[in-house]
């Protein structure tokens, strides 16, 4: 339900968004985490079912991304498919007390370039007559969706908002492309947000966002958008495309420098940080953002070994998937960076709630996630 007259003077210590050089941080007030969920779709997919038609190895893949098995979108399974699943897990880990004021939905790869994925998440739900719309940052678009989210919440209209992200991105590999074609996997995940000064736990902080777009070429679907249809005669690629070793470097540094702002949010220090819960993009990044940060391996949450590069999906996932070994209050930093390229960071003390996390062949079915 939208908030109250009373509850819309709730930022009497007020809402801060600024800018610090090329980034804006969004400071929060009274937006906490109520629920989370996630979803993957079908049987995992593991390393050897791959390499018959890579030039590669099992030893190669695991040593080289720490993956080991994926995910993948079968026969009817749509990104909503999944947004759905994992937005209903959310709302079932909230116990289903309250409806969502709005949707938000982070996704590179929706049902249709038109329309958005959230208003059919939404109306799946049984959610209607209500804000839903997409944000598209890539691997970083959880937490650019988190941010909008929470910032929504903040102005006092609204008092609760259920933020997906989904991906179904082995609908952009070349599969003869064993760079990108190892490394990705399908999913979503989502968390649920309500307005409560009074909580305990799970209350977010903050979120700083930056991007850099002269680098927009480093991770790239570059064919199927209107620039193609601007240049008929340049043929570009249909599959997602990645300078891997680029983009290894830029993301380790980005992600560690965002997080240290972040940080100065709720005023903590890197060794006051209880778990680290960064983009799941590949091993190697992971242990180089807490190695960069001083952040003790241990405390690094890994999640891609089961379900490969999710994109957007990456960081609530992960929060499903490990959240109940998490101690209530932990402090914890979310970071990611992706495609634009883009990059964000996130402080939240962690939610006293059990995450709902489902893997089947087949989505939950859509009936079954719609409110009661």
């Amino acid at each position: 339900m939208c908030a109250t007259a009373a509850q819309e003077h709730r930022w009497s210590a007020p809402l801060h968004t600024g800018s610090v050089g090329a980034r804006t941080v969004v400071e929060f007030r009274g937006v906490r985490i109520v629920g989370i969920g996630g979803f993957v779709p079908g049987a995992p997919v593991h390393n050897h079912q791959l390499c018959t038609d890579l030039d590669t190895s099992d030893e190669w893949i695991t040593q080289r991304t720490g993956i080991r098995s994926r995910h993948f979108v079968g026969p009817g399974v749509t990104t909503s498919d999944m947004a759905t699943a994992a937005a209903a897990n959310a709302l079932d880990s909230a116990r289903r007390e309250f409806e969502p004021d709005i949707v938000v939905c982070a996704t590179t790869t929706p049902d249709f370039r038109c329309p958005a994925t959230a208003p059919v998440v939404a109306s799946n739900l049984g959610l209607t007559s209500r804000p839903a719309f997409d944000v598209s940052a890539v691997c970083s678009g959880f937490l650019y969706a988190l941010s909008v989210a929470g910032s929504m919440l903040g102005e006092g209209k609204y008092d609760s908002a259920l933020v997906v992200a989904a991906e179904s991105f082995s609908t952009l590999l070349d599969k003869r492309d064993r760079s990108t074609a190892v490394i990705f996997g399908d999913g979503a995940g989502a968390v649920l947000l309500r307005y409560d000064p009074d909580a305990l736990s799970g209350q977010v902080h903050g979120v700083e966002l930056a991007s850099e777009g002269t680098d927009s070429q480093l991770i790239s679907v570059p064919g199927g958008g209107a620039y193609s249809a601007a240049h008929p005669d340049e043929a570009l690629s249909p599959y997602f495309r990645m300078d891997g070793r680029r983009v290894f470097t830029r993301a380790i540094r980005a992600m560690a420098d965002i997080s240290l702002r972040a940080l100065e949010v709720p005023g903590w220090t890197v060794g006051q940080v209880d778990t680290l819960i960064g983009h799941q993009a590949n091993a190697r990044i992971l242990r180089g953002v807490a190695n960069e940060l001083g952040i003790p391996a241990h405390k690094a949450v890994v999640h891609l070994d089961e379900v490969g590069n999710t994109s957007a999906a990456s960081i609530p996932l992960a929060m499903a998937a490990r959240g109940k070994s998490i101690a209530t209050s932990s402090k914890t930093l979310l970071t990611a960076y992706g495609a634009g390229t883009t990059w964000a960071a996130a402080t939240l003390d962690w939610p006293d709630v059990t995450p709902v996390y489902t893997s089947d062949l087949c989505p939950t079915n859509l009936s079954n996630g719609a409110m009661t």
